[in-house]
């Protein structure tokens, strides 16, 4: 049996020792508003709360990422990354006031990415109260500009100007405990716009509707037939316009996205839905454009991957039951750079991207406890062939 299986059933309870600390960092981050390219209060704090559990380092990158480091004995390895991102889907406006609960904490934002911030900031006490100690320095990075149009760029810097190899590297998300991704699908995430203006010259013979004009493009989008191998798929994720009800609505919105196993199949179906567009705007004589939010390489470990097998071999010595699913998050970014990754979910939880998100706070302790396995695999060398 590897050193890092022995040792994980009595890290759980011992994690649970110090569910305090833990859920007040979880809350006290969580309820900072952390909209994407609006991060930097929460990094501050993010910084403190590493200060306070006793981490080695505490310093941010040319991108303003904050970054907690933890010395390992061997000063010459490559460190260990553990990441989470800092920013969240909802605005500075949206009540952020978490309820807690004996078994559940409530509120916007707390699995995408709360939890998961609050557990990194958690880490340095975690190590000390389990005795544990490291070869690898370990870097515990709150990445910024994640999100939506944010597009990576936190990640992006970071490991496009670290100064030295990275051993290997786990990303933390809140949800769902189980989840083993270890490898990215190809995406485009995009948006099309419709406006429709009174200009001279310009005669319309029935007066255009945006939104009807983009239900035209997603009637269009439907009828592309993609194939079964390599898989894809276009998401309509979201429709928006007008202003009241009675008149014709001048402006509209549709978000879009595109995924597949292949990138040159993404930037094919990309550039087959962009001639839809134009198509369609002189036809219904109305300005569109296309505009790309943001994007993910396909990239991949293999299923036999040394730290594959022992990310598994960790979560069946915890009775979690393993999902294997592609990541959009960090994940991508590492694995285009050849760094050994995988993203882990912490606990489960409900109402994913709402305001009324629910994380639950027992089965966090086994995820913690996962996370910790995982770092001590790659410690021993599993990323190091």
């Amino acid at each position: 049996m590897p050193p890092y299986l022995k040792n994980l059933p009595g890290y759980v309870e011992a994690v649970r020792n110090i569910r305090e600390t833990i859920i007040a960092n979880i809350v006290f981050l969580g309820q900072i508003p952390a909209p994407t390219f609006h991060e930097k209060r929460r990094a501050v704090k993010f910084m403190d709360r590493l200060l306070e559990n006793d981490v080695d380092e505490c310093t941010t990158d040319g991108y303003q990422n904050p970054i907690g480091i933890i010395r390992g004995k061997q000063s010459d390895l490559p460190p260990i990354l553990l990441v989470a991102h800092l920013d969240t889907t909802f605005p500075k406006d949206c009540d952020h006031n978490y309820t807690i609960n004996e078994n559940t904490i409530r509120g916007a934002g707390i699995l995408d990415n709360s939890v998961g911030v609050g557990v990194l900031a958690s880490m340095p006490a975690i190590f000390k109260h389990l005795d544990l100690t490291f070869k690898s320095d370990i870097l515990l990075v709150g990445v910024i500009q994640s999100l939506g149009k944010g597009n990576q760029r936190g990640m992006r810097h970071l490991v496009k100007t670290w100064p030295t190899p990275i051993r290997g590297a786990i990303c933390v998300e809140g949800v769902e405990l189980g989840r083993l991704s270890y490898y990215s699908e190809g995406m485009i995430r995009c948006e099309i716009t419709c406006q429709i203006f009174e200009e001279k010259g310009v005669e319309y013979r029935f007066k255009p509707n945006a939104i009807l004009v983009l239900h035209e493009v997603i009637n269009q989008i439907m009828a592309i037939r993609l194939p079964q191998k390599p898989r894809s798929r276009v998401i309509i994720g979201m429709i928006k316009g007008g202003r009241k009800h009675g008149i014709i609505a001048y402006d509209a919105t549709l978000g879009l996205e595109i995924q597949s196993d292949s990138d040159k199949m993404v930037k094919t179906i990309f550039a087959d839905i962009k001639d839809m567009v134009t198509g369609i705007s002189h036809e219904f004589g109305v300005r569109m454009k296309m505009e790309t939010i943001s994007n993910a390489t396909a990239s991949r470990l293999r299923y036999n991957h040394p730290l594959v097998k022992a990310a598994g071999e960790i979560m069946e010595a915890l009775d979690i039951h393993t999902v294997g699913e592609p990541s959009e998050s960090e994940l991508s970014i590492l694995l285009s750079k050849n760094i050994p990754a995988v993203t882990l979910g912490l606990t489960h939880g409900e109402h994913y991207h709402q305001t009324d998100s629910q994380m639950a706070i027992d089965p966090l302790f086994r995820g913690i406890a996962q996370v910790i396995g995982v770092i001590q695999a790659i410690d021993s060398g599993v990323c190091d062939e």
